[in-house]
């Protein structure tokens, strides 16, 4: 029997392309306004790949996928870690 292996440091878009497909769907959902910009969205996924909660994509803390948390311009770091 195959042992599957538990990816700790990554994201969505770094796992099967039917999840980024997903991953895109619903970062593109959210409203413009309400969405954060590129730059601010890239320094929050580094600092959820730094974490020690991160595995498979998901925030243990919080249960949430961090990058969808991540593009809602209101969302936040469980542990107050992203400055902004």
């Amino acid at each position: 029997m195959e042992q599957q292996r538990i990816c700790k440091k990554c994201l969505l878009r770094d796992l099967a392309a039917e999840d980024q497909k997903n991953i895109g769907k619903y970062i593109g959902a959210i409203k413009p306004q309400d969405r954060t910009d590129g730059e601010a969205y890239e320094e929050r996924l580094a600092v959820c790949m730094k974490c020690e909660k991160l595995v498979e994509a998901t925030c243990q803390a919080c249960g949430c996928y961090v990058e969808l948390r991540a593009a809602i311009r209101h969302g936040r770091c469980p542990y107050q870690k992203w400055s902004r």
